[in-house]
């Protein structure tokens, strides 16, 4: 599959527009790109109880995961100051696709450097995964 880099992240970048913030005013845009070739969007939803807060990355899993996708391929986040994704964000992403590419931007639609462009499993090497819920075999 070819990945668009520049295009993922200008569809982060009208995520990014729509997301509610009014406590941290830290608007973040995620657009993830599904093995099916379909695009997902998210944006981070604060709240007052601040526990209850979503981010764009996790917004657009859950999205996708709803509509039925679970590999993914792909996906960019776009900050004012390209801020990485934080660390329960990189656990999901690890969940669905350890390979899938990061893309990392700011507002302004450039790629961080460095870091900006990896892997899922780079962003948390030495993840929680579904190979520590294996039941050991035998008596």
């Amino acid at each position: 599959m070819d990945i668009d880099p520049q295009y993922l992240i200008r569809k982060a970048q009208e995520a990014r527009q729509r997301a509610y913030a009014p406590y941290s005013n830290y608007q973040v845009g995620a657009a993830l790109l599904g093995a099916n070739g379909v695009v997902y969007t998210g944006c981070n939803v604060e709240n007052a109880a601040f526990a209850e807060c979503i981010c764009a990355e996790r917004t657009a899993v859950a999205k996708a995961v709803s509509d039925g996708e679970r590999r993914f391929a792909a996906i960019a986040v776009v900050t004012r100051d390209g801020g990485s994704p934080c660390g329960a964000c990189r656990q999901v992403l690890n969940e669905f696709a350890p390979g899938m590419l990061v893309i990392i931007a700011d507002a302004q639609g450039e790629v961080r450097e460095p870091g900006g462009i990896c892997t899922a499993a780079e962003l948390l090497p030495h993840h929680f995964g579904p190979r520590h819920l294996q039941t050991p075999s035998g008596p």
